[in-house]
């Protein structure tokens, strides 16, 4: 008989023996956590893109999205990937060649993680890293030179869209990237816990900018109104001194930073002269 422990361990290890038999060289290869966030990356904005582009015509799309009235152009597309191959080109490359030189290959044991572990642990890990972002991003909003210098590039846009995502200044993308790789790190995480908390962190990341209400999204799921999600980071694009957190939403509940979602078409802002519409 296999015990409650084991059997959930079991849940994992087919695919995690698979993965070590077939792929063994790539997942050990210190560019593989860098290759596995861009792809995803990359993947997401493109689907999200091309639902941005057929909204305007396509009315069944276009009802889910924050401001129906405000379609995305090729103009916004256009700079917001510039700046985003830019940052890949000149911050990420070479960081992840300066991994590849200086980290050694990573280990992979042969046991897989528990399912409650994985799970546990990529929770974990948006707990840490929620928090660590909600204190940046305060002090960023709260010191006028930290926000002209660093946070105001990201804030160009006041209703965003995916592409916004990473429309960062490489201060601002250098802190997110080092959060995400030290936190599984400092929490003892399995390797395959930390490439889906990776892949995690990029999915909700991308959702809050997204744009879109659509009944799956994370804001819906999570019950109470513990997440966030893409209206109230829409409601921080309008309004920049509220919802700091990420992710979820019990620090700007504390810290009374917390505002609900402004209704579609709402345009004032409290730094105005760092704002500019979708046009």
């Amino acid at each position: 008989n296999v015990s409650g422990g084991e059997s959930h361990g079991l849940v994992l290890q087919p695919l995690w023996d698979y993965l070590h038999q077939n792929h063994h060289d790539l997942l050990r290869s210190p560019l593989f956590p860098v290759a596995l966030s861009v792809t995803t990356y990359f993947v997401l904005v493109g689907l999200y893109t091309v639902l941005d582009l057929m909204a305007p015509t396509w009315p069944s799309i276009n009802r889910y999205r924050l401001h129906p009235d405000k379609p995305v152009t090729w103009p916004n597309i256009w700079s917001t990937l510039g700046v985003t191959v830019y940052n890949h080109l000149f911050f990420i490359f070479p960081a992840a060649i300066a991994q590849w030189l200086w980290r050694p290959p990573t280990p992979l044991p042969s046991e897989a993680p528990s399912l409650w572990s994985f799970f546990l642990g990529i929770l974990g890990c948006m707990v840490v890293f929620d928090f660590q972002y909600y204190l940046w991003h305060l002090l960023h909003h709260r010191v006028p030179w930290l926000y002209r210098t660093f946070h105001a590039f990201h804030h160009q846009y006041n209703q965003p869209f995916s592409l916004v995502t990473q429309y960062l200044s490489g201060w601002e993308l250098f802190s997110v990237g080092f959060w995400a790789t030290v936190d599984p790190i400092l929490l003892k995480c399995h390797c395959l816990t930390t490439w889906g908390f990776m892949v995690f962190n990029v999915y909700v990341s991308t959702e809050d900018h997204c744009g879109y209400d659509f009944p799956w999204a994370m804001h819906n799921l999570v019950p109470f109104g513990l997440w966030g999600g893409a209206p109230k980071h829409d409601a921080h694009h309008q309004r920049p001194g509220t919802n700091f957190a990420p992710f979820f939403s019990h620090w700007d509940w504390l810290g009374g930073t917390n505002t609900l979602p402004t209704p579609s078409g709402y345009s004032a802002s409290e730094e105005p002269d760092k704002m500019k519409d979708n046009d």
